[in-house]
Formats: C-alpha cells, structure tokens, sequence
C-alpha cells in the first residue's frame, strides 16, 4: 500500500557501509594519475588527500549536529531550507540532486566499459548496459530498503576488504620486472604555477572524497539518530582517510610518480607491474564492486533529497510516494530517468566536471546553515555540538568558500554552467511552487 512515511529500519552497521559505499568508487583507483600528474611530489601527494581527508572528517561533526538536531531525510537540503528559506533550500537540494544523478550516470556509464574490458563482444553495447544497470537498480530497491541495505553492507565489505588486499600486496610482493619510467613526466609543482596544480588535485580529491555526509541522508530512518548517526559517519570517514592513503602509498611504493602521473588507472598499472599482462582483470571486477556498491548507495540517498523537497511544496508531490518496502518508489524511479537522459544525451560528462563545485557549494551551505541556526534557534535539541564551534565549522566554511572561488577563476568555462543553473533556479523554484 503507498504511503507518505520512510520506515525507521536503519543502524550503525547501515551507516558506515553507506559512508563507505557512498564514496569510495571509481575516484581511488582513477584518480591518482591525474593528481600525480597536476602534483609530481610524492609528500604533497600525500598532504592532499590527508589535507581533504581531514575536511572531511572535521566536516562530518558539523553534519553531526545539523543531523541529530534535525533527523529527517535530505541532507544539505533540509539544513538550507532551515536556516535559509525555501528558496535556497531549493537550490541547494537540486544542486545536490543534480550533482548525484550526473556521479550516478557516470558510474553507470564506467560499469559498462568495465564490462566491455571483461567481455569483449559487449563493447558495441555500452550505453544499452549503462541503461539497464541502473533500470536494475530501481527494480532491486523496489522490493524494500531492508534488502537494499543489506546489500550495501555486504558490497562496502568486499570493497574496503578488496582494496585492503591490494594494497598488502603491492607491498608484499616484489616485482620482477620494476616499473618503467614513463616518457611523459609529471610536471614539477611549479609548472604552470603551484596553485593551478593544487587547485586541480584539490577539485580531483574533493570529488574523490564526496560522499563523507552520505549516512546524514537516512536520519529519518535511523532507529536512533543520535547514537548511530556520530558512530557512524567518524567510523565510515576515518575508514576512508585510511584507506585512501594507503592506496596512495602503495601505488607510490610499485610505479614511479611519472609512470604514475602517465597513469590512467593506475592501480591495473601496478597489479600488471607485480603480476605481469592479464592480471589487470583483477582490478577490473574489483572496480566493477566499488562501482555497484557506489550506485546502490546514491540510488538510496539521492531519491530523499526530491522526496524531502516534494513533501515540503518544492518539487512534484508525486515522488512523497513511499511503498510497503520503504523505498521512495518515484523518486527513485524519476533519478535514475534522470541519469538516462544524461546518458542518452552524453551530458552526464560534462555535468560531472562541475559536479564539484555543486558539492563544495553543499558542504558551504551546511556549515553555514549551522553557524546560522546557533544564532536563530538556539533552543532546538542538539543532541551533539560540533566539536571546536565556531573555529572548526568557519574555518571549513572559509575553506569551502576559498575553493568555490578558486574554481571560478581556474576554471571558469566549467563553473558558467553551475552559476548558469543558479541564475535560472529562481523562475524554476516560482513555477513548481505555483504547480
């Protein structure tokens, strides 16, 4: 029977898988070529993820406070419309729904390549696969978030153990043959000057990384909020930090930065440096787990976001529709017809270049929904404070600001579309308040 009400059916086991689940995917096994290359410094390599790692972790106490304060489905949306309005509620829920459907067509999109490498007479049926991927997808979390849940616990263990795995391994075992030094050097941090080179890295590890606030999305459906939600997102974002950085290193540790910075999947690289041609398969399926696992989580969270929305007034009120299982059955169905239409389109690339400046953009308003509703709502329950407030939650939000405007300047073709969509946002919010 359809209902308007998400089931309380969710735990600490649920939240860190998510967290996990929800944001290590293809960024680690992809990323550290482009990053090596915009770097070419082992140590400030290293400082960067560590550096984002740390944005991250401190970031989660602040959502740790928004969310145990105001547990209910949405995220950054429900934080902005709090403190800020409906109107930047509005904007900073469809830029957050945007921002995953384009990461959710992307990855859809990477899973068929990766089927292709596995099975060759695929190729040709790429965008066919990346469709009913994710049309399988909604189909599975149809039947209920229980199973959905499960599956997600069971696809972020196999991950972290995967690239656990991988990492022992690059330091176990010797190679026989040490890696070539690639002809195409990485460039020295000074070239083309040190900031554009950081800020690329940054914009590479920042889209790497999102995901960390992930568990904040299913409060609603938490048993207990207040206990799990903290348990959760420190566990799931210290694991990640970890788990990261010591990819890095063992990646570092098998391929020279050139051969790393000339990589573009470097850790098939470096499986093949160990094992010899062929083992890439390995790499290959488990990119294909980390993929799923990526997937399953946003076509959990990403539907709250329209569905929170809708059941304040700001989007279609048919996606509050919530089935026996708990799924929000429409509004996952309406995301993932919105990540096929940008497969069908080939716009979903493009979108995921500016995915993270719709996510910094997030994580700004967050911070700043906090320091607000500490002046306008003092009195609201707060379950748990943000450690270090004000200095910690400002200075990640001078942080997120600083590098939103970084964006703008280095890259300023890519940011026209983000600061295009806010400039149309207004007469969009208007007609669907109206309808």
């Amino acid at each position: 029977m359809a209902q308007n009400q998400l089931k309380k059916l969710l735990g600490v086991g649920f939240g860190v898988a998510v967290t996990i689940g929800g944001t290590v995917g293809t960024g680690i096994l992809r990323k550290p070529g482009p990053i090596a290359q915009d770097i070419g410094d082992p140590t400030f390599i290293i400082s960067v993820w560590l550096a984002v790692g740390l944005y991250a972790l401190v970031g989660s106490l602040s959502v740790i406070e928004l969310g145990t304060m105001l547990p209910q489905a949405g995220g950054w949306y429900v934080y902005a419309r709090r403190a800020f309005g409906n109107y930047a509620g509005f904007v900073i829920g469809i830029s957050s729904w945007l921002g995953s459907v384009a990461a959710m067509a992307f990855g859809a999109a990477v899973m068929s390549e990766y089927l292709g490498l596995l099975i060759p007479s695929l190729v040709n049926f790429q965008k066919t696969i990346a469709i009913s991927i994710l049309l399988a997808f909604v189909a599975f979390h149809w039947i209920g978030v229980r199973l959905a849940s499960r599956a997600q616990e069971v696809m972020s263990v196999l991950k972290a153990i995967g690239l656990l795995a991988f990492v022992i391994v690059c330091f176990a075992v010797s190679p026989t043959d040490p890696a070539p030094v690639s002809a195409e050097a990485a460039r020295p941090l000074a070239a083309g000057g040190v900031w554009l080179g950081v800020l690329a890295a940054l914009q590479s590890v920042f889209y790497t990384y999102d995901g960390w606030h992930t568990a904040a999305y299913f409060t609603e459906e938490d048993v207990n909020p207040s206990r799990n939600l903290p348990r959760s997102m420190i566990s799931g974002v210290s694991l990640i930090i970890g788990i990261y950085v010591l990819v890095n290193l063992a990646l570092l540790y098998v391929l020279p930065v050139s051969t790393l910075a000339g990589s573009k999947l470097p850790a098939a690289d470096a499986v093949q440096v160990l094992f010899g041609p062929g083992s890439a398969q390995i790499v290959t399926f488990l990119l294909m787990i980390s993929i799923m696992g990526i997937i399953n989580a946003q076509i959990m969270f990403n539907p709250r976001v329209i569905f929170a929305m809708g059941r304040d007034g700001l989007f279609f009120r048919f996606v509050t529709t919530v089935n026996a299982g708990g799924t929000p059955t429409y509004a996952t169905l309406l995301t993932a017809l919105a990540s096929i239409v940008l497969l069908l389109t080939n716009t979903y690339s493009k979108l995921s270049d500016i995915a993270t400046f719709f996510f910094v953009s997030c994580y700004a308003a967050s911070f700043a929904a906090l320091i607000r509703l500490r002046q306008t709502e003092p009195t609201l329950p707060r379950p748990v404070r943000a450690w270090g407030y004000p200095f910690s939650t400002g200075a990640l939000l001078i942080a997120s600001l600083a590098f939103l405007v970084g964006v703008v300047i280095g890259d300023f073709s890519s940011s026209l579309y983000a600061l295009g969509f806010i400039a149309v946002s207004y007469p969009v919010y208007l007609l669907i308040k109206r309808g």
